[in-house]
């Protein structure tokens, strides 16, 4: 016989003590209590939050009246803009759910991404026409598409839908009655990989992932009230690192950003007074090598999270001289984003700067709503101990990692393997507790915060008709973090074959950030069983 607890006797979960979480409602709470609160800043426009919220109801009232609801895929190809930054709550109002595409994906690999994910709208950029273009060409399905096109944008391009975004919105209600969802395991978002075993694999978030995320964003950083935020990171990465969601928790200000660079970063600081940017190691590059002409002077810290390969130390170093805060984060699209912190202890202020960076260059610890993080032996799951020289792989449990793959449930279960998610990843844990990444298993390649696929790329270069053999290893890269290295056997009937041909080759047929940007060619290192020793040529690419 069971017998209930005195806490469980008519104390019942309601309407009126349960609320499933969701981040749609820290846009309507910032709508509310801050409604001239500057929202967005996009080059001459301006948008308050009562001005963002109304859009973005708006938004949802005009998917509906297209027949858009529950479950179904709304996908986005867009810059940092303010109607990208509108589709991470319109859709999510009317629980449909939202797939913003990496605008860097070629036209085949974008369209079996709609097709897999079943999108039944595209919003796209005048300025990816001709990529969206041959995707829809390759599609073999009809469906609806819409402009947007961008006052910011300074690159020709042409309106492939029916009408562009500011007319679609004028179909839509701006006290459209958006629903919340009924559960908060309800899908909100879906995010691709970048294909590192063959097709993309579609992630998908929750609201309860998404809304905790979202807050400890804004925990972890200390980000305060009123942030002044500049989207150097693609809002396509991970739904911007759920930062859409965060900046609105904030009432803080979204700085678009279309085109990243010196300029623009340093006038955003000076001009708009940013506190806060995030981005791979490339964007703290632009920071560091920016001329004299490019550079302003401003008065307070600027902080900076940065993520993919760690930063060299000298980045970090002269980041730090120059009056920039850096946070290093490490996560995964299947724990949407950042999930990992190196949270930062005072006394280590006390420290020689060298010491500083070195503690910086690390992965950190769990973020404040993240269950579990660990290494583990995979084939054991016995947790390595933190000596900081025991490697196994790391793990993730809880509210920020992914519901799952879409209709890949072979995958996702071997993902959630033993009641953890295995990332792919290696790594130590030092005695402090913190995490160090040491490498990465599927020899996956981050260049500016994307991920590579060797495979992929090998694939591609098996595929020249000189080529008897390649492998493609990371290269360490003070811009990228990492670019693509290739290591390629020529058949002795090549004739003449340069680098250049070989890397144009991988340029008329991939995306172009995956193509190698060295080629060396000469005998592989092989084992007497003919496996090709990726550690020596790992340590080749150091050299060049």
């Amino acid at each position: 016989m069971t017998v209930s607890s005195i806490y469980e006797i008519d104390l019942n979960q309601t309407t009126a003590n349960y609320t499933p979480l969701t981040p749609l409602s820290f846009l309507e709470r910032t709508a509310a209590i801050y409604p001239d609160h500057v929202s967005i800043v996009h080059g001459a426009k301006h948008f308050t939050w009562s001005q963002t919220y109304a859009r973005s109801r708006r938004l949802a009232s005009a998917l509906a009246g297209r027949g858009i609801g529950p479950g179904d895929t709304v996908a986005i190809m867009g810059s940092n803009t303010p109607e990208t930054y509108e589709s991470a709550f319109g859709p999510a109002m009317i629980g449909a759910v939202v797939n913003m595409l990496n605008v860097r994906l070629d036209a085949a690999t974008i369209a079996f991404i709609l097709n897999h994910g079943e999108t039944k709208l595209l919003i796209t950029d005048t300025e990816f026409s001709a990529t969206v273009r041959d995707t829809l060409a390759k599609l073999g399905r009809d469906i609806i598409v819409i402009d947007v096109d961008d006052s910011e944008n300074r690159v020709d391009g042409e309106r492939l839908g029916e009408k562009d975004y500011e007319a679609f919105l004028d179909e839509g209600n701006p006290n459209f009655a958006r629903s919340l969802p009924d559960n908060e395991w309800q899908a909100i978002s879906l995010n691709y990989t970048s294909g590192t075993t063959g097709d993309p694999k579609g992630v998908v978030y929750h609201h309860r992932g998404a809304y905790l995320n979202a807050l400890s964003n804004a925990i972890g950083w200390n980000m305060g009230h009123h942030p002044v935020y500049l989207w150097t990171l693609p809002m396509f990465h991970c739904n911007g690192w759920c930062f859409p969601w965060t900046i609105a928790a904030v009432a803080g200000t979204n700085v678009c950003l279309r085109r990243v660079n010196a300029t623009n970063i340093y006038d955003a600081i000076a001009e708009l007074g940013v506190t806060h940017f995030c981005g791979a190691p490339i964007v703290l590059n632009f920071v560091i090598n920016a001329s004299e002409d490019e550079k302003r002077d401003f008065d307070h810290t600027v902080n900076v999270m940065t993520a993919a390969a760690p930063p060299p130390a000298a980045t970090l170093e002269e980041m730090h001289r120059q009056g920039f805060n850096v946070t290093h984060v490490y996560g995964l699209t299947e724990t949407y984003g950042p999930a990992v912190m190196c949270a930062w202890h005072r006394e280590w202020d006390d420290l020689a700067i060298g010491e500083q960076i070195a503690k910086k260059c690390r992965q950190g610890v769990k973020y404040h709503v993240l269950q579990g993080l660990t290494v583990m032996d995979p084939e054991t799951m016995t947790p390595v101990p933190n000596d900081g020289e025991t490697m196994g792989e790391v793990m993730f449990k809880g509210n920020i990692v992914m519901k799952g793959y879409l209709k890949n449930a072979e995958t996702t279960e071997q993902s959630f393997a033993g009641g953890w998610f295995h990332s792919g990843d290696l790594g130590v844990i030092e005695p402090d507790g913190y995490l160090r990444l040491k490498d990465r298993s599927k020899d996956i390649i981050i260049s500016g915060g994307e991920n590579i696929s060797s495979i992929e790329v090998e694939g591609m270069l098996y595929e020249h008709p000189a080529v008897l053999a390649a492998a493609v290893v990371a290269k360490p890269d003070n811009n990228w973090g990492e670019t693509p290295c290739a290591f390629v056997e020529l058949k002795e009937s090549a004739g003449n074959v340069d680098e250049r041909e070989i890397i144009d080759f991988c340029h008329d047929n991939l995306a172009h950030y995956k193509a190698p940007r060295n080629v060396v060619f000469g005998p592989l290192p092989k084992t007497s069983t003919g496996k090709i020793q990726k550690f020596k040529l790992r340590e080749a690419a150091k050299k060049i």
